[in-house]
């Protein structure tokens, strides 16, 4: 999940003569497969696994702490929101504009009551918010034609500092809608466990992730190819269709990522873990601080008063960049790991959530 974070995300700084779907259109044909294999694989897919991952995980805390009560988790919840809230408007501020952390804790603060609900209006609102994401509509980000702004790139901190409160403002206010369907579906899985007993659900978790990645795989061809190069962009209003067809079925290459992924996980309970899957996870157990840390360097690498790449990096070195930022990140986790040290950030989170309530 991290690394597809990373390869989704730092993209979206680069500058050229022509930018769709924040890819610069000017590149060498290598550029154009890894356009075509970030699109068709990465964008759209990796933050849906990530709402899903994220409603899971409220579950399984609302579970562990159903003896305080009803009101008591809500008051709970609310915390995490807040802490995520705060933690995501300064990382949006200083680090990284297109932050998520904020449209997360604001999606936690209505979503804080949706733990009690009754797994059939979880479904009925997961699919309702699905089907409102496919209909026609020139806001997905798949199809925008704009390059970096100043947001992005801000040329002196006082733009940073403004430009990025207006922005973050703004994510905070719609972006939660869009991770309502993938948060519904995580919470009614975490009531199940059905990431963590995947040899139980091993028929469904097939069923998802085969489905799930085809129409995901599937679903992008127009928009991916249409970047890549391949095909030549077709009219604003077939653009509409398109744009929502690829995040919709990103949304199920989100869940069937996610179900790939238990049952890789399965086969490595039975072998036992080695060096590499004991680092990675160590990764996922400070995923915040993983996740943050990526943003430290992109700051470092694009932002016009520091390194300023964003102009010479292409899209191919600027996902080996991301490559080797996950892979930076792994390692360290792994060294916290192996010292006992929790991730600053989840020590942070875990402090204000749980000041009340056993862990």
């Amino acid at each position: 999940m991290l690394l597809f974070i990373a390869l989704a995300n730092s993209h979206y700084f680069l500058r050229g003569s022509s930018v769709l779907g924040g890819y610069p259109q000017d590149g060498s044909g290598v550029d154009s497969a890894v356009i075509w294999l970030l699109t068709t694989f990465v964008d759209g897919r990796a933050f849906p696994m990530f709402g899903a991952l994220f409603g899971y995980g409220i579950a399984r805390i609302a579970w562990r702490q159903q003896a305080l009560g009803p009101r008591a988790v809500r008051r709970l919840l609310w915390r995490r929101s807040l802490v995520l809230v705060a933690v995501g408007f300064l990382h949006a501020l200083l680090l990284y504009a297109g932050d998520i952390l904020t449209a997360y804790g604001v999606l936690l603060l209505a979503g804080a009551w949706s733990v009690r609900w009754k797994d059939r209006w979880l479904l009925v609102i997961a699919l309702l918010f699905f089907l409102l994401g496919t209909l026609p509509s020139g806001g997905s980000s798949t199809i925008g034609g704009d390059p970096p702004d100043e947001t992005m790139l801000p040329p002196d901190v006082a733009t940073m500092i403004v430009n990025r409160a207006q922005t973050s403002l703004y994510v905070a206010s719609l972006g939660p809608l869009g991770f309502v369907c993938p948060f519904m579906i995580g919470l009614w899985a975490g009531r199940r466990r059905i990431l963590e007993q995947a040899e139980r659900y091993r028929r469904s978790l097939r069923i998802t992730a085969s489905v799930g990645i085809g129409a995901a795989v599937l679903g992008a061809q127009p928009i991916s190819l249409m970047l890549a190069g391949v095909v030549t962009p077709p009219h604003q209003s077939t653009l509409e269709v398109l744009g929502p067809l690829h995040d919709a079925t990103g949304t199920l290459g989100g869940f069937g990522y996610a179900a790939m992924l238990a049952l890789v996980a399965v086969r490595f309970q039975a072998r036992g873990p080695g060096t590499v899957v004991n680092a990675i996870a160590a990764a996922g157990q400070r995923s915040l601080t993983c996740y943050l840390a990526q943003s430290v360097v992109w700051a470092l690498v694009f932002t016009p008063f520091l390194l300023d790449l964003s102009g010479t990096l292409t899209v191919t070195t600027t996902a080996l960049l991301a490559a080797a930022t996950w892979l930076i990140t792994v390692v360290l986790a792994d060294w916290m790991r192996r010292t006992e040290r929790r991730g600053p950030f989840e020590v942070v989170i875990r402090r204000i959530t749980y000041r009340h309530a056993p862990r």
